[in-house]
């Protein structure tokens, strides 16, 4: 049984889908208007994950997201640019899509485009205009936040809370400081589209409504985004939303921590944060990867370099298992002796990880805590593969053959590959072939008792950064990962 935290209750809730067996799914996508920042991709990483667990757990999952590609600050960073919103957009859309395939993200079902969708969008304004939820002032269409009983119940203040802490323009044609706009008067020829209330675009809020409803219903399971998004801009939403069709806009709201640096949030507004281009340049994507779902989804994450060389490490230990499974499994095994003994105990073991796995991932995505039991995990096989009295039969190849399903039908949930990068598998069969013959001169080392000599040969490697490590199953080398 899936438990998530909803927003909107305060609480872990059983998960109920609307529909059995099927979820539906909307999550604030990207202002397209520059490249995308570590915080739109940890979001993006947090409900990757959330949709690949679902779909593990058996449901049918529609995922939907949202480019938003008119606002103010689209047409102004255009004319700086010297293009036109239009292909502003296009260009910093096609980059999140770059951003996110280099990230092992798996792309929304569809991504909806406020451009395209105007005519569901003044179609939703007319409605809450007639129903009296909305008035028109000057040429923009604004929601009365006072027409709305439960305007409040996302963020649990009430409307004299917000308008005492909110930083809102107080205009003349508003009724009440807190109405937010639906559609605004814009003095554009070139880009506007034409309206019942003249010339201009839509307010923020009401593109994610209009196209949710549109695409999902106007009830649907789970509408995620940032902490960041909850007021006001996923307030306005259920406002308009539940006003519009008078039933409950959204069961289950989440909300993703934000990433911090120097203890503040990241934000293209405030001008700390870095794209995620730039942290593709220094670290490879499964590591930033890694590194965002080592934290609960709901919490903040302090983004630094130090903690990414530590999940560097932490990844390496998970992949170098991987890697040795595979290794393992690339030989037939030509002893055909079982211990059906150490079969029962090791099944058991791989049945109780997955157990332990599924109950972290139940409790509302614990990423961090399933990080956690895939490593027990790995020290678990890496202990049955290091024994001494190791020796690859047909009773362990099927053990091995198990537990590589389980270990990596598990990393998949979390997005991880687990693809060695360096080693043995890059490089030539003439290097491997030199390598084995340093190796063999090395052995016959050992075994004349040249102590000394063997050594210096090990260590003679590990200068020029060739690991070399003595195990149950002989000697093996890897290629140490280099400094970036």
């Amino acid at each position: 049984m899936i438990r998530l935290y909803n927003t909107m209750t305060r609480e872990k809730e059983e998960f109920i889908p609307v529909e059995p067996n099927k979820v539906k799914m909307y999550v604030c996508g990207l202002t397209v208007q520059n490249y995308s920042h570590v915080g739109h991709i940890r979001s993006a990483v947090n409900y990757d994950v959330i949709r690949k667990y679902l779909e593990y757990k058996g449901y049918q999952v529609e995922y939907i997201s949202n480019f938003t590609d008119i606002n103010e600050k689209i047409v102004a960073r255009a004319e700086e640019e010297n293009m036109t919103p239009t292909e502003l957009a296009q260009k910093y859309e096609a980059a999140f899509l770059d951003d996110i395939a280099a990230m092992n993200i798996r792309p929304a079902d569809q991504y909806l485009r406020v451009s395209e969708n105007i005519e569901d969008i003044i179609e939703m304004v007319k409605v809450l205009i007639d129903k009296e939820y909305a008035y028109v002032a000057e040429g923009n269409v604004y929601f009365s936040v006072e027409s709305f009983a439960d305007y409040g119940k996302l963020s649990g203040r009430n409307i004299e809370d917000m308008q005492a802490g909110a930083r809102v323009d107080i205009l003349e044609d508003k009724k009440h400081p807190m109405d937010f706009a639906l559609w605004k008067k814009v003095n554009n020829e070139e880009f506007s589209w034409d309206s019942p209330w003249g010339k201009g675009w839509p307010g923020w809020h009401i593109e994610c409504s209009a196209m949710a409803m549109k695409r999902l219903g106007t009830t649907f399971d789970i509408h995620g985004g940032g902490t960041d998004l909850i007021f006001p801009h996923h307030e306005n939403e259920i406002a308009q939303s539940e006003a519009y069709s008078g039933e409950v806009f959204a069961k289950y709201w989440l909300h993703n921590g934000t990433v911090n640096l120097s203890g503040e949030k990241m934000s293209k507004s405030q001008g700390n944060f870095f794209t995620t281009r730039e942290v593709l340049k220094k670290f490879p994507a499964e590591v930033i990867r890694f590194f965002l779902l080592t934290r609960h989804y709901r919490s903040p994450i302090d983004f630094s370099i130090p903690q990414l060389k530590e999940a560097t490490v932490s990844l390496e230990r998970l992949i170098k298992t991987a890697d040795q499974m595979e290794s393992l499994l690339a030989d037939n095994p030509e002893d055909k002796q079982n211990n059906l003994a150490t079969t029962d105990v090791f099944i058991a073991m791989l049945k109780e990880k997955r157990k332990s796995f599924e109950e972290a991932m139940d409790d509302d995505f614990n990423t961090a805590k399933a990080i956690g039991i895939l490593h027990e995990l790995a020290g678990e096989i890496n202990k049955f593969i290091n024994q001494q009295s190791f020796k690859l039969n047909e009773n362990k190849y099927f053990l091995l053959t198990e537990a590589n399903k389980l270990y990596r039908k598990l990393a998949n949930v979390l997005g991880l590959k687990l693809e060695l990068k360096d080693g043995t598998k890059n490089y030539s069969s003439v290097f491997a072939d030199l390598m084995e013959l340093v190796l063999e001169l090395r052995q016959e080392a050992r075994e004349e008792k040249e102590w000394e000599k063997a050594d210096l040969i090990r260590d003679r490697l590990d200068e020029v950064g060739i690991e070399v490590k003595d195990t149950p199953r002989g000697t093996e080398w890897n290629l140490k990962k280099r400094d970036e």
